[in-house]
């Protein structure tokens, strides 16, 4: 101990305050490097959470014990990445997150006696609307979906009933097709009773009408919905089939079709004279014969089996034969429906691009497609569309130079470690962060630690340097350490030649280079020796 209370003695207070402070900031630094590195790389568990949401999930987090953080004031919460599979079905299991709404659970903890009948169609609207909401929600694109129903009671006295309606806000990414605004309205129309299709309203965040639930003529908005889609399944045809001839993006595509949207119904009837059938055939015959009496009418003649007595007299005979034959002529009735939506006219309208080259100078030169060319694109266009002369389709390829000329630059693929191993962007922000600590921690070691180490050594070889070129000639019994010792301004006055053999040329030259360097620690050792009490 009374070794150690020496050498902190010896150090002095200025040196030891430096070396704790460099110690604690040393130890400090690599505790936070340790600690950042130590420390679970966050990734998303859940986004755009509502606050019940967010504070039922904080809650069961907290319970297990799981370190998490809150970003945009809560909508967003961040868990380590190894547990995030884990935490999804665990929530899940518990029913989190609920999406913002109310569903059937109302009913889980409501008292069925103290509740009037209103309360409970109240509760049962916001579950219905709750749970219609939650299915919308799982259909891509939909961010968040909040809908509203009208469910009208029947008035009394009234034959008719009001019919309800509905209106859907949802948030998307991007833009929702044609057949996702279908199947919304008819998903909720089909969950209401006597709900129609098309009495469902559906606006988008930023205030556009996807569907009108004002439609009253359903039929003409299929059939846009039909044109519309047939025109953009036959543009992308054409566009791929010529984009691969002239190249991406120097062809430009425009359909128009012209849809006859009449229903016609036709029905004829057809007889065949040659394909008879015999139906029914009916035969009569007639036979008569007539005596003549000279037109005598006497009661002999009217008597039953009278007989004449004046001879044979005179008899008029007649026959008659009649046939009837019916007979079924075959009848053919056909009937044809034509159903809405045929095409009776395509137009179409092809601009392609003109071939780039490089020049002598290395600019890129145009030139225009030949006639040929163009009549070869035509010849494709016209089988990708089925062209029809009868029908009067038209299709129109035209050659012009595009405003923008086509990049030359290469796109730069992923290459080398990236690209073997295709790190995400959070795996290259953790790396880039480590490689950082470690640049610091080996400036801090370079820049600050190794000069202060050096700067204490080197104070200490002067000291002992300078105490051994004052207190004399070496001898065999050592100067007491109370020595005293000379003035600061002495030490130049030291002639060389006396001490020349006692200490050697080579310590007193490394005792004034070590003086050079370092002026202000040997003077705070010479002041230090002569503050020091003689014995």
């Amino acid at each position: 101990m009374q070794g150690l209370a020496d050498f902190l003695k010896g150090i002095g207070a200025a040196r030891f305050g430096a070396m704790i402070a460099v110690t604690a900031a040393l130890v400090g630094f690599f505790a936070f490097v340790i600690m950042r590195v130590t420390t679970p790389q966050m990734t998303t568990l859940f986004t755009d959470l509502s606050v019940e949401d967010s504070s039922g999930i904080i809650k069961d987090l907290e319970r297990q014990g799981i370190q998490f953080e809150l970003r945009n004031e809560g909508t967003i919460i961040m868990v380590p990445k190894d547990k995030v599979t884990r935490l999804r079905m665990k929530l899940a299991e518990g029913g989190l997150p609920k999406g913002g709404g109310v569903g059937y659970e109302v009913f889980d903890k409501s008292d069925a006696l103290g509740t009037t009948s209103f309360v409970q169609n109240i509760n049962h609207l916001r579950a219905l609307e709750g749970e219609l909401a939650r299915t919308i929600r799982a259909i891509d694109r939909i961010q968040a979906a909040r809908v509203h129903l009208v469910l009208p009671e029947r008035p009394l006295f009234s034959r008719e009933a009001p019919e309800p309606s509905a209106s859907i806000v949802v948030r998307v990414r991007g833009a929702l097709e044609a057949q996702q605004i279908r199947a919304i309205r008819h998903l909720v129309a089909s969950a209401v009773n006597g709900l129609k299709p098309q009495r469902v309203s559906i606006v988008d965040e930023t205030g556009q009408l996807l569907a009108d639930g004002a439609q009253t003529d359903p039929e003409q908005a299929m059939g846009d919905e039909r044109r519309t889609a047939f025109e953009k399944r036959m543009r992308k045809q054409v566009e791929d089939i010529v984009s691969s001839v002239v190249g991406t993006g120097r062809a430009r595509v425009q359909l128009s079709a012209d849809f006859d949207f009449n229903k016609i119904t036709q029905t004829s009837d057809k007889y065949d004279p040659e394909g008879r059938v015999l139906r029914s055939s009916q035969t009569r015959e007639e036979q008569s014969m007539t005596a003549d009496n000279n037109g005598q009418v006497t009661v002999n003649n009217e008597l039953p089996g009278n007989q004449q007595n004046g001879g044979v007299a005179a008899k008029d005979q007649s026959k008659k034969s009649e046939e009837t034959n019916n007979y079924e002529i075959s009848r053919t009735t056909k009937t044809e429906v034509t159903e809405a939506g045929r095409v009776n006219r395509i137009s179409v309208a092809v601009l392609v691009d003109g071939i780039y080259s490089k020049n002598e100078k290395g600019d890129l030169a145009y030139q225009d497609r030949t006639k040929e060319q163009l009549d070869r694109i035509a010849t494709l266009v016209r089988s990708a569309i089925g062209f029809d002369q009868k029908r009067g389709d038209q299709v129109e390829v035209v050659n012009l130079r595009f405003a923008d000329a086509p990049s030359t630059t290469p796109i730069a693929e992923p290459s080398g470690l990236l690209g073997m191993l295709q790190f995400t962007k959070d795996d290259v922000m953790y790396f880039v962060e480590l490689g950082v600590m470690m640049l610091l921690g080996l400036v801090v070691l370079f820049l600050v630690i190794r000069p202060l180490v050096r700067r204490i050594l080197a104070s200490d070889e002067v000291a002992a340097a300078i105490s051994g070129v004052l207190t004399g000639p070496a001898s065999d019994e050592a100067a007491p350490a109370s020595q005293p010792l000379l003035p600061s301004g002495a030490a130049s006055a030291i002639d060389v030649a006396t001490v020349q053999g006692q200490v050697h040329a080579q310590s007193v030259h490394r005792v004034g280079e070590l003086a050079e360097r370092n002026p202000n620690e040997t003077v705070a050792i010479i002041r230090q020796w002569l503050t020091e009490p003689t014995k």
